[in-house]
Formats: C-alpha cells, sequence, structure tokens
C-alpha cells in the first residue's frame, strides 16, 4: 500500500479511501493465512467479479538493504502458484510503495498489492501497463492490498519481530465500483451521480462539460459525505481537534461553491436529503439526523458566507503583484475571514503563488499562548517524587453523598511554590468532575486550620489544595465542607437535570449534552441545537422547570447500577463519557429526568427555589448555550434586575410602556449619529477640495493631491479616493492620510489615475505598500486605488515630505 494519494482536484479520485473488506484483518500470519488470503483475493477478482486477469499486477517488496530484509520471494511463489497472474505481471517495488507502517514507530510490515490497468486496448499495446504502475496514472491504479504485519518499528529505527502477526487487508469501494461499472473515475459511478445531479440542479450546469466545473463538483459531492457522516455521529464543525477538520472540509467545499460554481447563498445543507435517501439503508442515522445535521451545515454556512467575498476580495488584494502569501496575510484571512490555512494555500496554487506557513504557525502559536496565558489555571498533578507520605495506606473513600463532614488520615502532602496539596484517606470533599466545581472548606486537628480552596481527583485519591501545610501532620483531622456553599452548588447541578430534560421536550430528542459548568453562582449548559432558541421556547422551558421545582419531586438515587441495566432503563447518558461497570443514576421523576450522574443533588427540587435564565448564546456551530440561576443567586439577579427597571423609570419618567420609550430614543440618538456622519462627509469632501486646489506639480509632470484627512477612517478615505479620481481624469496622485488618536493607529490612501499606470507603470498597491511600511505596517490593493494601515501616526508628516521623492522612485 504505497501511501500516495492524487490530488483530488487534479484527478478525481476519492480522497477518502474506503475499506469494502476487513475480513482477513484477524487472521493469524503464516504460510497457510498468507496462502489464503492471495487465493481468496484472487478469486474475488478474477472469478466473481470478472477482471481481466491481463490487466491486473501484483505488486511485492524487493527488500531492504538498511532494514537487513530481503525481497519478499514467498508472495512472489504464491502469487504464482495460487493464481493465473502472468508471472511477468508480478512487479518488486521498494520499501516506499510496498512496506507499510503507521508511523516513526510502531507495527509494519511488506504488502502486496493488486493494480489494475484500464486503459484501452490501444494504448496498452502501445505502453506496458508495469511500466505505469506506481506511477500515479490514473488509469493504471491500486484496488486492494494485502499488509503483512510482522514487524514492531523501534524508536532507534531498527526492526523488531511481533510474537503475533497478522494479515490485513482492504479495497478502495468507489475504485472497485468505477472498475466494475466501466467508468473512468469513481465520480461518474452510480455512488456519486444523485449528489452531481443535485449540485447540477442548484447551481445549473451539467456534470461532464467543463474540467473546472467538474472539479468544484466532485469536491462538493465528496465533502458533503464526510461532513454529514461526521455530525450524524457526533460531532460538530469547532475551532480545534475533530470539529475544526469538518470546519476546513466543509468551508472548503463552501468556497468551490461561491468561486466555481457562482452559488453566492447556502447550498451545501441542501444535498443533506439526497445523500440520507441514498445511504437509508446502510446508515440510517442520517436519515434520522437529517434535520438536524442540515440546520448544522446551514448554520454553518450563514456564518462562513457572511465573511468569504470580503476574504475573497483581501485574498486578491494580498496576491496583487506579489508570488507569496506572507504568514502575516495568512493569519488575517484566518483570524478575521475564518479561512483555514488549507483554503489559503488552495487558492495560493491557482495562482501559481506560496503561502508562507511556518510564519503562519508562529503567528497562530503566538495566539494560543496568549489565550493560555488568559484561560484558566488547572491543578498540575505533578510527578510522586514531590510527594511525601504521612498515613502509608493505599485506602481512599468519598463520603461527601451522605456527609459534609468526616475524620480521616493525611495520607500524602506536596508543598509548592504556588500550591500546597495533600490527600485524605477518607473526606466529604467533592473533586471537580462533570462540570460542577469542587467544594471548599476546612481541613484541622483542633490546633491548626487548613482552608481548602479547590480539589482534583487522581488515581492515589483526591488532591486537596490548601493554604497552607501542617506542621504536625500526624493524627486525626476533621474534615469539613463549606455547607452553605454546597448546598448552592447542588441547587444548580440539580436544575441542570431539570433544564436537560425541559429542552428535550420543547425542542427534540436530538439535544444532546456537550459540556456543563455548575457552580454556586450560575449554571452553564451546552447542548446540540441548530438555532438560536427562541424567546418563546426559553419561557415555555423556564415555565416547565419551575413547574418541576414547585411539585417538590424528590430525588432518586440508586448506587452501584449495572451499566447495561442503566442502558436499559433509558438513562441519559453523555456522549464521549467513559463510564465503569457500575453506575450512579439520578432521577426526579424517572420518566422526567433520569441521569448517570457523579455529582452532588437537592433531596427534592422545592429545594431549588426559582429558575431564571440568564443567557442565551452560540457556543460552537451547531452547539447552543444557556446559562440560568437558582437559589439565593437567583435571588439577588432579580432584585437587580428590578432595581435596574426602577432606575430607568426614573431617568425617562414613569412611562406606562418603556419599550416603546427606549426604543424612541435609540432611534432618536441613530438619527443624530447619522448627521454628524453626513456632516462629516461633507467637511471631508470640502477638505479634498481644497487640497485639490492646492496640489503640486512634480517634476515629472505628475499632479500630486495630498494630505490629512481629520476625523476619516479607511473606508472614508477610499470614498475620497474614488472621489478623487473621478475629478481629476488624467496625470494625477491622491495621497490621503488619517489618524486614529483612540486606537493608536494611522490610515493612508493613494489612488491613481488610468493614463499614468498605463504610460508611466505607476501603481497605487506597490506605491501604498511602501507608505505603509513607513507607518509601521502594510496593506495593498488595485492598481488604480490602494490603502494601507500602520501604528506609527507620528510618522504622516514625514510621510508626506517625502511622497515627491517615493512617486518618482516608482517612475523608474
Amino acid at each position: 500500500m504505497s501511501g500516495k494519494h492524487n490530488d483530488l482536484e487534479e484527478v478525481g479520485h476519492d480522497t477518502y479511501h474506503h475499506t469494502l473488506f476487513e475480513m482477513l484483518g484477524n487472521w493469524s500470519f503464516g504460510d497457510y493465512f498468507k496462502r489464503e488470503a492471495i487465493r481468496w483475493g484472487w478469486e474475488l477478482l478474477v472469478d466473481e467479479w470478472g477482471l481481466d486477469p491481463d490487466r491486473l499486477y501484483a505488486t511485492v517488496f524487493e527488500g531492504d538493504e538498511d532494514d537487513g530484509l530481503p525481497v519478499d520471494q514467498e508472495s512472489i511463489e504464491l502469487w504464482e502458484e495460487e493464481t493465473t497472474i502472468n508471472p511477468d505481471h508480478i512487479l518488486k517495488f521498494d520499501k516506499k510503495d510496498n512496506f507499510w507502517e503507521m508511523g516513526e514507530t510502531g507495527p509494519c510490515g511488506p504488502c502486496s498489492e493488486v493494480h489494475v490497468d484500464i486503459r484501452p486496448d490501444e494504448e496498452r499495446k502501445e505502453k506496458d501497463g508495469a511500466e505505469l504502475v506506481n506511477m500515479d496514472d490514473p488509469r493504471v491504479m491500486e484496488i486492494w492490498n494485502l499488509v503483512f504485519i510482522q514487524f514492531n518499528r523501534q524508536p532507534d529505527g531498527s526492526l523488531k519481530k511481533l510474537p503475533a502477526q497478522h494479515v490485513d487487508t482492504g479495497m478502495g469501494f468507489e475504485r472497485i465500483c468505477a472498475i466494475l461499472q466501466d467508468k473512468k473515475s469513481n465520480y461518474d459511478t452510480d455512488l456519486f451521480a444523485p449528489l452531481l445531479n443535485k449540485i447540477g440542479e442548484l447551481a445549473d450546469v451539467t456534470y461532464g462539460d467543463d474540467d473546472e466545473i467538474d472539479i468544484a463538483m466532485r469536491v462538493i459531492a465528496d465533502h458533503i459525505r464526510a461532513v454529514s457522516f461526521s455530525i450524524a455521529d457526533g460531532a460538530s464543525p469547532g475551532n480545534d481537534g475533530r470539529g475544526y477538520v469538518i470546519r476546513r472540509i466543509l468551508r472548503r467545499a463552501i468556497r468551490y461553491g461561491w468561486d466555481k460554481l457562482d452559488l453566492k447563498k447556502p447550498f451545501f445543507y441542501k444535498l443533506v436529503p439526497t445523500l440520507a435517501e441514498q445511504f437509508k439503508d446502510v446508515f440510517p442515522v442520517l436519515v434520522n439526523q437529517q434535520d438536524y445535521v442540515q440546520n448544522v451545515i446551514q448554520s454553518e454556512e450563514k456564518s462562513f458566507l457572511n465573511t468569504l467575498g470580503q476574504g475573497i476580495e483581501l485574498f486578491n488584494e494580498m496576491a496583487e503583484g506579489k508570488n507569496k502569501i506572507s504568514g502575516e496575510d495568512a493569519f488575517k484571512l484566518h483570524d478575521t475571514y475564518g479561512f483555514p490555512i488549507d483554503l489559503t494555500q488552495l487558492m495560493a496554487r491557482e495562482r501559481d503563488m506560496d503561502v508562507d506557513v511556518e510564519g503562519f504557525n508562529k503567528r497562530m502559536k503566538e495566539q494560543k499562548e496568549r489565550a493560555r496565558a488568559a484561560g484558566n489555571f488547572n491543578v498540575d498533578q505533578s510527578s510522586q517524587e514531590e510527594w511525601f507520605t504521612v498515613t502509608d495506606t493505599e485506602d481512599f473513600e468519598f463520603v461527601g453523598y451522605d456527609s459534609l463532614s468526616t475524620w480521616s488520615n493525611i495520607k500524602a502532602m506536596r508543598k509548592g511554590d504556588d500550591q500546597n496539596a495533600l490527600i485524605l484517606d477518607k473526606t466529604p470533599f467533592y473533586a471537580e468532575s462533570g462540570g460542577q466545581v469542587a467544594d471548599t472548606g476546612i481541613i484541622s486537628n483542633g490546633d491548626e486550620h487548613l482552608r481548602v480552596l479547590d480539589v482534583q481527583q487522581s488515581p492515589d485519591g483526591y488532591i486537596h489544595i490548601v493554604d497552607k501545610l501542617p506542621e504536625d501532620p500526624e493524627g486525626e483531622w476533621e474534615a469539613m465542607v463549606n455547607g452553605d456553599r454546597r448546598k448552592e452548588v447542588r441547587k444548580h447541578h440539580s436544575a441542570t437535570h431539570l433544564v436537560h430534560a425541559a429542552l428535550k421536550q420543547v425542542l427534540g430528542d436530538h439535544i444532546a449534552q456537550k459540556g456543563s459548568l455548575v457552580d454556586e453562582q450560575h449554571l452553564r449548559f451546552d447542548f446540540s441545537h441548530y438555532d438560536q432558541i427562541t424567546n418563546s421556547e426559553l419561557n415555555q422551558i423556564e415555565e416547565i422547570v419551575n413547574n418541576r421545582i414547585q411539585q417538590n419531586i424528590s430525588k432518586q438515587e440508586e448506587r452501584n447500577v449495572p451499566i447495561d441495566k442503566a442502558k436499559e432503563r433509558g438513562a441519559t447518558m453523555l456522549f464521549g463519557e467513559k463510564y465503569g461497570d457500575k453506575v450512579r443514576i439520578i432521577s426526579f421523576d424517572p420518566d422526567y429526568s433520569m441521569e448517570l450522574c457523579g455529582g452532588t443533588h437537592v433531596d427534592a427540587t422545592g429545594e431549588i427555589g426559582y429558575f431564571r435564565f440568564t443567557g442565551e448564546s452560540s457556543a460552537a456551530a451547531g452547539i447552543r448555550r444557556i446559562e440560568a440561576k437558582v437559589g439565593k443567586s437567583v435571588d439577588e439577579y432579580l432584585r437587580q434586575e428590578n432595581e435596574l427597571v426602577q432606575q430607568i423609570r426614573s431617568e425617562i419618567g414613569q412611562s406606562q410602556d418603556l419599550v416603546r420609550d427606549i426604543h424612541q430614543l435609540i432611534e432618536e440618538r441613530k438619527e443624530l449619529e447619522k448627521e454628524v456622519e453626513d456632516l462629516r462627509k461633507q467637511q471631508s469632501a470640502s477638505k479634498l477640495d481644497g487640497l485639490i486646489q492646492n496640489a503640486r506639480e512634480l517634476n515629472s509632470g505628475i499632479k500630486l493631491v495630498s494630505g490629512e484627512v481629520p476625523h476619516a477612517d479607511m473606508d472614508l478615505l477610499k470614498q475620497l479616493g474614488y472621489e478623487s479620481l473621478d475629478k481629476q481624469q488624467e496625470g494625477t496622485v491622491t495621497v490621503l492620510g488619517a489618524k486614529d488618536s483612540e486606537e493608536g493607529k494611522v490610515y493612508v490612501m493613494a489612488a491613481v489615475t488610468e493614463d499614468l499606470i498605463k504610460q508611466k507603470e505607476l501603481k497605487a498597491g506597490a506605491l501604498v505598500g511602501e507608505l505603509g511600511q513607513m507607518l509601521g505596517g502594510g496593506g495593498g490593493g488595485q492598481p488604480n486605488l490602494a490603502t494601507a494601515g500602520g501604528r506609527k501616526p507620528e510618522k504622516l508628516k514625514e510621510l508626506f515630505d517625502q511622497l515627491p521623492s517615493i512617486i518618482n522612485k516608482h517612475l523608474d
């Protein structure tokens, strides 16, 4: 198995190597199974599927001197003995093509592949197919492979024989379908026809009429499968991990639709029903999740399309007159317009340009370091040598479900520069997990009192972060949880269960928890949903939760329930969560809310008091976030809310309709802002007229209009630049600048008339690039008008003083 993949855009073969057969995956390695694998594969290809043996080639490993491996003579002999293959069609290749490795270390071994020559007979007579095997010719391609997992690659590069050796086999599903259906491309088969037809219908094009359009249609058809199946399996587009992979694939497809098929509105999601219908018998999950998958994709499309056009326009400006996209520009496309780096590279390749990926990665690393520095601190469970033993015991027990205090012994302590920690043999303190924050409290022996600041889990017991270590750790210590705080935390946790059930009741069964945070002040709950929750839906959910609170439903707690029994009873389980053989079930009316949970909860829902939403937002594509308060926290929140309303009334009068009056004030403010903006534009236009009247004529005969425009931003400078071009038809260069004192920024715009561009080869983009550097920044644009920005506003006067010499230099 060579591991080489033809580029999707250039050749049109599948980038995803779908496996048709894994039947031999667990066969023990040896002469018999190796023989059976070769014989069985040949019978399948030739006898059952009717492939012409004269078109088939088998490749084997030729050996490698550095690894001390001989040629795989055994495979050569088995191909000759067990099949009807032409001996001249058994070809030897080196490690690059016929030695499979999973990475720099790990299981590996030689492989033997089958390639098929699908060229017309006339071409086959002119050139032997053996010359094209493993030469990236799409008409002579690998369709099947056998990997003989014999060795384990060591860190030093040497090979060690595996005690249990295996045969692994796989076949490219799309490729074999193309061959059996006598097609030249995977995309010509009935596997892709429904999708390609639907894409053609949406874009009003026909597959097969234009190569460039065909490539775009193939990319979109291929990518909708990967995106849809992934989302149906529980993944969502996001900014990291598998979510980012999905987002990259999705955005790449959207860009092809925009740029190549003129699809400027969301279209990608409309392919899901076609795909679901096609795979309903083999992947029914997609049919069941169709609405959800469509809405997630549509939401992502809308978000990306809002910036795609601007991003493409900016890319074109960045690419003007250059042969490389800088790391800074690539990062700007990523950070501002959501362009994954591979999309920027793809667009650059289409212009025969390079991208400074190293510079991009450097800026990405800097951004991550800034985010990490600003993020929450995680407890460092340091290595064993930093701990010292106090009581030599392996005992550990958590008693916090039943008691808020207990007597215990200190097992171990650790002194740190920033944190002191200890482990008890018994504790009532809840360790942070499942979204619930840790308990706080006191550990005391009567003489010394240690404040518990945080608690984290570890294999040896809970790690208690304390403000100081005891002078004498021996003897018994009383561990006491802050009961008032625990009471408020558990109110919020139980409310999370109630709102989870209410969300399903109002929004649908597709709701699945994707994350949560529960503390004494509020709850936050992330869940899978494709659209913003309306105020009406929020009110309905809030009403359901408060009804359940008022019913004062008793908690039902079951411990050590076998996981299979919990599943049979329909208890809610979190996607991706790891559960043991025994689980804990928390129910507030099993028909309403029954979840697997390790957190602390109220004894009855009436303790929660009242539930109020405080926020609803997007956490990621296809993931919504709600925030809420209960208990003492919501009481304080409602009092503050009432106080705010009273303050507003005192400011605008005792109105009968506060909303109407506030709306009126907002509209009046907008009108005033518009009047100020219009006045500013009039003043700027007047300023431009004054600059035109005082224009200088350079030695080269060029008329230079230049000066600073007060209170202008980049957009206004561009507008003035176009007005200058309208007023000055020939022989004029206009350079305008503006300072933003609040932001510490400076902007510059250059406009060049068409005659100077053609006759003098003077271009605004090149000119403004140098001006931007003087201002501590950069920029670019079109030959007739370009802009730049920088962080050195104090350099603007110097820039205007040097303008004549800079322009003359660009004329040379």
